[in-house]
């Protein structure tokens, strides 16, 4: 079964910390062809951060510095940790891979309030 099962998400006061997850089928997990993304409330469904080809990592300008991107190969899981958080990181996050083709998480919910 082809799957992407984030987890992690949950209320935080400006200023915390969060981690994501993300446990991936193995048919569709390759580190470097995965990422998370972030939609709030009627706003596009944006890029917050990546794994690239050798392990390079990219970032959305908002995040960078704040936010971290990894993976483990043999836990088949990409995480997102989610550092000194604002109001502004409030969305539902998800996980993306992109290999062969396009495959979503269902989502997890991020919200940042105190």
């Amino acid at each position: 079964q082809v799957q992407l099962v984030e987890s992690g998400g949950g209320l935080v006061q400006p200023g915390g910390s969060l981690r994501l997850s993300c446990a991936a089928s193995e048919t569709i997990f390759r580190l470097d062809a995965m990422g998370w993304y972030r939609q709030a409330p009627g706003n596009e469904r944006e890029l917050v951060a990546a794994i690239t080809s050798g392990g390079l990592t990219k970032y959305a300008d908002s995040v960078k510095g704040r936010f971290i991107i990894s993976g483990s190969r043999v836990r088949r899981t990409v995480y997102l940790q989610m550092n000194n958080v604002k109001p502004e990181d409030t969305a539902v996050y998800y996980c993306h891979s992109e290999l062969y083709s396009d495959y979503w998480g269902q989502g997890t919910q991020v919200t940042v309030s105190s």
